[in-house]
Parts: C-alpha cells; sequence; structure tokens
C-alpha cells in the first residue's frame, strides 16, 4: 500500500489508475481499492485528487500562473473539473483562494499543517 501510495505523491500529475496501481502494490484492482481506503481512509481517486490540490494550493500561492496552467500542470484534464474538485475539497474556488491565501513567515512546518486541506 505504501508503495502506491508513493508513486502517487511523486508521481500526482500523470495520469494514474487504479489497474497500474493495484499493480505497483502487487493486488488484484478491488481488493487494492478496498485495502487503500480501509489504509488511509480515503479512496485512492480522492487521494490522487487531493494531493493534486494541495499542489495546486502552493503554485496559486507562490506563483503567478494562470488558474488553468496550473489545473493541467498538476494533473488535471479539464478546468472545470479542477475546479469543482478544488472547491469540493478547499471550500472556495481557485481564484478565491489566490485572493484571500497571505504567505505568512512562519516556519514551514506550521504552514504547511494549517494550508493542509481537511476532508
Amino acid at each position: 500500500m505504501l508503495r502506491a501510495r508513493d508513486a502517487m505523491d511523486r508521481g500526482y500529475a500523470q495520469p494514474l489508475d487504479v489497474p497500474a496501481l493495484a499493480r505497483i502494490a502487487h493486488l488484484s484492482q478491488a481488493h487494492f481499492a478496498r485495502t487503500f481506503r480501509a489504509t488511509f481512509g480515503e479512496t485512492p481517486h480522492r487521494y490522487l485528487q487531493r494531493r493534486r490540490v494541495e499542489r495546486a494550493m502552493f503554485l496559486l500561492r507562490e506563483t503567478d500562473r494562470s488558474v488553468t496552467d496550473i489545473c493541467f500542470q498538476v494533473g488535471f484534464g479539464s478546468p472545470g473539473t479542477f475546479s469543482r474538485t478544488f472547491r469540493d475539497i478547499v471550500g472556495r474556488s481557485p481564484r478565491a483562494y489566490r485572493r484571500e491565501s497571505v504567505t505568512a513567515a512562519v516556519p514551514t512546518c506550521f504552514a504547511m499543517a494549517w494550508m493542509r486541506p481537511s476532508d
């Protein structure tokens, strides 16, 4: 399970699917999906979406790239899906998040804990 999760963390911007992740974990697709959810508390798809949104949050705070560019850079296929997923996880749109985010001069460990989206 950890190998599959690590592959998702490294390759979050790549197209990943359950069959490929199940092969990494050496499990059947159904068993992988059940075990992943039992182990990490969310489905593989939702975990991958959350990782992509976390990266997008960083890029929205730290760069001036357009929301559309960030959408494709983190692995989403369409700006509509990106915006909907971002709003579901973060609670506001990517543009609103960018407007409201202020980089604070605090230790990185605190900033990461505060900025991590919660479900």
